[in-house]
């Protein structure tokens, strides 16, 4: 009876919605694989393209009601860790099964992860800020959090885009390097979620959280999950299948963008931001959500958390990847985006080490992606 309660309240008819369409989209696409290989006409490209985006913006919506309803039972930052993960691990997921597949893909972690670095940092960030800013005049977030947060990013971006060009040949790691690159950014990585989730719980929590400013006690999240154990399983088992069919169909689609572009003279490269912006579709719609309701911890955490996610696993990935199949992994970034990536991250700290951050240091923010957009272009 009360695993029926339970399916009853998390499987919804919205819920399940969404997950009909989803799936129901990736078998079509699936099935008419064949015919998407063909070259379509114009018109034909441009609709198709249209339906695969409005499937993942529905599906987008149902995985930001599962992790609202997690965020809810669990608390910052576990709520939002289970968010994070879920499309991380997923994106991850898609960037090895492009590596290990037919054709050359040296730098396809690389501009992927660069992608979703300038996008996250200054077109979600930067979105969330104007929304809050304007909505309630300022924002503050938990500067001891932050600060922990870029520490770990300043050390992985510089690792990932910086020493393979210096230390490096042509932009990769050499053997001997990649080993102890990969075992010690999964150490970091491992060592910030076991503070992050132990210890140092306190410094990802609103500074308005209510108690007395320590972390709370490793038995009270036992207590949730064993309270609510059903609900939260049945959950998170619906988010992942609702993210699951958002990446499928951007990795389906990516050939049509590819050959849109192309007919629109536009960059191929660009493909690959498009493709970062719908996969961090769920997270965007909850970050933006968080400015709306003033919770700008939870923006960091879901913003800066995904990125010392995607950083601190893909990079691990896909070095043991080209050492298993011998493929050279270029990482090295040119000095346009290296420069880009140290404004944002600079541009970050002093955003975030003020009192208040504004609708101001959005705008500020979402310059620098229109500056990076640029570059693409050039």
């Amino acid at each position: 009876m009360r695993i029926a309660s339970t399916l009853h309240t998390v499987l919804t008819v919205p819920a399940l919605a969404g997950l009909g369409l989803g799936w129901a989209a990736d078998a079509t696409t699936v099935v008419a694989h064949p015919l998407l290989e063909n070259p379509l006409a114009t018109p034909a490209l441009v609709a198709v393209l249209v339906a695969i985006v409005l499937v993942i913006i529905a599906c987008a919506f149902g995985v930001v009601a599962q992790a609202e309803h997690l965020a809810h039972r669990l608390g910052d930052p576990y709520g939002t860790l289970v968010l994070t993960l879920s499309i991380v691990l997923i994106e991850v997921i898609l960037i090895s099964a492009v590596m290990l597949g037919p054709g050359e893909h040296a730098t396809i972690a690389r501009d992927s992860v660069m992608a979703v670095s300038m996008i996250i940092l200054n077109l979600v960030v930067g979105a969330a800020l104007l929304v809050g800013g304007l909505r309630h005049g300022g924002l503050r977030a938990n500067a001891t959090g932050v600060s922990a947060y870029l520490s770990v990013l300043v050390v992985l971006t510089a690792v990932a885009f910086a020493l393979p060009g210096l230390i490096g040949r042509d932009g990769a790691y050499t053997p001997a390097q990649a080993v102890p690159i990969a075992v010690l950014t999964v150490a970091l990585y491992a060592f910030f979620l076991y503070r992050q989730m132990g210890a140092q719980r306190a410094d990802f929590q609103e500074l308005d959280a209510p108690g007395d400013g320590t972390a709370t006690p490793p038995s009270s999240i036992a207590a949730v999950l064993t309270a609510h154990r059903g609900e939260l399983i049945a959950r998170t088992v619906v988010l992942v299948l609702t993210v699951v069919p958002i990446v499928l169909l951007s990795h389906d689609m990516a050939a049509l963008l590819d050959e849109g572009l192309q007919r629109a003279g536009a960059p191929v490269a660009l493909s690959g931001i498009l493709i970062a912006m719908i996969v961090f579709l769920p997270e965007t719609i909850t970050t933006l959500r968080a400015a709306r309701t003033a919770e700008m911890q939870r923006v960091s955490n879901l913003c800066h958390g995904a990125l010392v996610s995607t950083v601190g696993l893909t990079i691990p990935a896909v070095l043991v990847i080209g050492l298993l199949t011998g493929q050279a992994v270029t990482l090295g970034e040119g000095p346009t985006n290296l420069v880009l990536l140290g404004t944002s991250l600079l541009l970050t700290v002093t955003t975030f080490s003020g009192r208040r951050a504004t609708a101001l240091h959005g705008a500020s923010h979402l310059l620098l992606f229109a500056v990076y957009a640029l570059t693409v272009f050039a």
